[in-house]
Parts: structure tokens; sequence; C-alpha cells
């Protein structure tokens, strides 16, 4: 790995050369390593465990100081085959990963190889460090802004923030990956911002298609992919998040561009952590998690943010283990977050897509001083109809929907089409549904949503409300269709 460095003296000790190690236990992923008394790298240096059977030497990471003489680090490529007494050196600085516009079509792990199989990157591409400091709240910026997405019940009840963290909530197959890819095209085309997607404990499967289907979109130019993906070792899982966050902080502040930053999946960098910590020896905390859990999620969420010059938005897919909203690794998450997507699993079995619940999920942005009185009064006139019709979802399932007043009946056949009506056809999914993908303007939604509750819709059929783009679209629809019913009926009534 080249000559000894020159390093900056630790702990108060003068400069000198890079000091030297030697491996002393492995166990797993962990390495105890021991160096000259006196001379040991700090928590959070990088080591180069050297081998001289392998091309490249294995990288790890210093996690805790043993003693005087020896470190306990976490080591991110696979230690099959690793002996005792093999040679370390302590690099003098932490994990470096890629940054800048060579990494912008490219897909690259932790260490900052190539994984698409393309050519090395360019000669000289600038490495930063993937430990920084958040911005200080004295470089950010005071107002909010309205990040559109095109999707209608984003943008009605859960409105994202430019700069702002938005959190994907949901169990296995409902919807999340497939989201995070329309958004990553969406913000591509309408915003031509740059995209960083972090794919953490990510399937190779996943990676491959996610690729494939960026560079048929036309998108790959402008987004970079960083994985972690399942079957590495969990340090190199850990460890993405951060790579991501770095990347993004340089397209920030160093290019002054708007970066999208999408994490699929926030919950395994958790899991990824929990089990770093085990390996580690460290006594576990709530329902099984690491007692670092609070500090590393934080480290993580605080870097993600506006400057003066440019912003960081994010959106976070999270799986919710079991479907329990108040596991503790999803609660933390929660507590960063401006707007909180939930996806639920009913919705999915009815065929509602995106499905997003239109209760659970929130948003700080839907507040009048923000969004304006009247997206916000709409906003809580949708909800509160919607709400209406669950709580008389039982009597209906009872007794029959006949059995209601006029008034009751009224309002459940407008949720149930607005309900439709915020099902929308996503443009990565035309290839399995045969639907045109549709990208929806705020103003549009609005004016939906307003037109099925003041009634306009109450004789339309709900099936001219599903899986289309505006109410336009659902008036043509149905004027069509009845006047196709006038045309049957009278060549019925002619025979």
């Amino acid at each position: 790995m080249g000559d000894a460095q020159e390093v900056d003296g630790q702990d108060g000790l003068p400069p000198g050369p890079a000091p030297a190690g030697r491996v002393k236990a492995v166990r797993g992923s962990v390495l105890d390593v021991a160096f000259p008394a006196g001379r040991l790298p700090a928590i959070g240096e990088a080591l180069d465990v050297l081998l001289p059977d392998r091309g490249a030497a294995l990288l790890a990471e210093v996690e805790a100081h043993l003693d005087e003489a020896s470190v306990r680090a976490i080591c991110l490529d696979s230690t099959a085959g690793l002996p005792r007494g093999a040679s370390v050196r302590a690099t003098g600085a932490p994990l470096t990963i890629p940054v800048g516009e060579a990494v912008l079509g490219r897909l690259i792990d932790v260490r900052g190889r190539i994984g698409d199989g393309g050519r090395p990157l360019p000669g000289g591409t600038p490495r930063h460090p993937i430990h920084a400091h958040p911005p200080a709240l004295t470089e950010r910026p005071v107002g909010r802004e309205l990040y559109e997405t095109g999707i209608k019940v984003i943008d009605l009840l859960a409105p994202l923030a430019r700069g702002g963290k938005a959190g994907l909530f949901g169990g296995a197959g409902v919807g999340k990956t497939v989201l995070i890819m329309e958004l990553i095209r969406t913000v591509a085309e309408k915003y031509s911002g740059l995209s960083i997607f972090a794919g953490i404990g990510e399937r190779s499967r996943e990676g491959h298609e996610l690729l494939l289907e960026m560079t048929d979109s036309g998108v790959l130019d402008r987004t970079a992919l960083i994985f972690g993906q399942m079957n590495e070792p969990p340090g190199a899982r850990w460890r993405v998040g951060l790579a991501a966050v770095t990347m993004a902080e340089e397209f920030r502040d160093g290019l002054g561009r708007d970066v999208l930053l999408l994490m699929d999946n926030a919950y395994r960098f958790i899991q990824a952590g929990m089990e770093v910590s085990g390996l580690l020896g460290r006594l576990p905390s709530r329902v099984g998690y690491q007692p670092t859990l609070a500090t590393e999620v934080a480290e993580l969420e605080e870097r993600i943010a506006s400057t003066r010059s440019a912003s960081i938005t994010a959106i976070q897919a999270v799986y919710v283990p079991a479907d329990d909203f108040t596991d503790p690794a999803v609660a933390e998450i929660f507590s960063h977050l401006d707007s909180s997507i939930v996806l639920s699993r009913s919705l999915a079995a009815e065929g509602l897509y995106p499905a997003i619940d239109p209760l659970a999920s929130t948003s700080v942005l839907l507040d009048p001083s923000v969004v304006g009185e009247a997206h916000y009064r709409l906003a809580e006139e949708v909800r509160a109809t919607i709400a209406h019709y669950r709580e008389l979802q039982d009597i209906i399932a009872l007794l029959g929907i006949e059995e209601l007043s006029a008034a009751d009946r009224r309002v459940v056949g407008r949720a149930r089409r607005l309900m439709r009506f915020l099902t929308q056809p996503f443009t990565v999914t035309e290839a399995f549904t045969g639907r045109a993908g549709k990208v929806v303007p705020l103003a549009e939604t609005l004016k939906g949503c307003r037109a099925i509750l003041d009634g306009k819709a109450d004789d339309w059929a709900e099936t001219s409300l599903y899986m289309l783009g505006t109410v336009e679209e659902a008036e043509a629809l149905e004027r069509a269709a009845k006047a196709e019913d006038r045309a049957e009926a009278e060549g019925e009534a002619a025979a």
C-alpha cells in the first residue's frame, strides 16, 4: 500500500511515521491489533491490513482502545483466511470516499471501488473523509421551501421540504423501493437536480435492476449509486450511509448543487450497527439494539441539511419490523424527520397505489404559514372525510351501506372517490401495469380534491377516478363511459 506516511502526532505525540501493528485476534469482522505503546491510532481512523497473497489490503476502522498497546477495529472486508500476526498499517486518516463530478453515473462501494464493470475513476478524483460535522446553525437558511414531487397524496397530505428529511415507512412488499425509484426520476426531470442513492443492505438483484432502470430512463448521468450489499460484512453496510452523505456534501458545498439523497433502507443501517455493536462486545439495549442507537442515527441525520448555497433533501425508506411502529429503531428515525410517509398493507391489498395511508402520514410543512390557508384547510377536510369513512366501515361490514343516513352515505361515497383519486400510475411501473406514468402539479391535485369534496363526482363511477392524473381526465373518462352506455341503450331499443 505504499511507503509509510508522515502523520500528525496523536494524543500529544510529535509527528512521525504511521505506526505499524500486528493482528493479534480475529473474531468474525472484529480485529484486535497490537501497536507500539503510546502510538495507538485514533478512534475512527482507517487501518490497512496487509496480506502479501492478496492484491489489495483489507480495510478496517478503529472502534475502541483496549489498552495502551492495542485497539479493536471492525473490518469492512471479509476476514476469511486472515491470519494472526498479519501486518497492519495505520493510515493516519479516517475512511475516505471519492466525491465530485467523477462519481456521477457510477456505482461504487464504501471503499470507492467501481461496481458497474466500467472504467476506473479518473486519476486525481478527490476523496473526502466520511466523518464530518454538520453545518452550523448560522449557515442554514431560515425559511422553508416546498419540494413538489408530482405525487398527489404526498404533495397534498405530507409535503416535503427542500433541504428536509422524509421517511417512507412500511413493512415488506408495500412499495417503498418503487416509490423511491419514481422520486429519483421525478427529481431528475423536474428539477434537473443530482441524486445520490445509498443502497444499505440491498440484494444484488435490486442493485442490478436499479442500475438498468436508471440507464434506460436516461437519469444515470445525474445520479451516483453507492451500495453496501446484504452479503457484505456489517462494517461495510454500516458506513454506506455516511459515505453517501459525504458525497452529497461535496456537491452542496463544493459545487453549489442541490442534491436528493435517497436511502434504501435506513433500518438496515441501524441493523448493521447492531451487528457491529454485538461483535464489539457491547451490552445490548432495548429489544437487542445497540446502546449507541440514538448517537449513530443523529450522526447520520444531522448532516443532512441545507446551507445558504444549496441543499441536501433526503428521502429514506424505513423497513418497519412486523409492522410495529413502536420499535425503538423506527421511533428514533421518526424523531429526525420533517415528513413521515406511512405505507399501508391494507391499501396495497386493495390495489390502491401508492399505498400511502392518508391519515397516518404527516408533515411539519402542512401548516397554513407554509402551504397556505387553502391547501391546509383542503388537506384537513380530505383527512376528516376519509377518517369518518373508516369509522363507518365496521357498520357497513355488519349492516350494509343502506343502513347509513343519507349524509353518511354521501361522506362514504366521497371518501372512496378521494382515495381512488389519490392513486397514481408511476413511470417506473409502466412495463408492468400498461398505464402511462403521471406527474401531477400540486394545483391540479388541489383542484381535483376540491371538486370531489364539493360533490362534482358524486354520480361518477369510482373506477373513473382510479389510477389517473387530473380530475379533467376522470371527467373525460366518465363522459366517454356514459356516451357508450347511451349508444348501447339506443342500440338495444332499436333492436
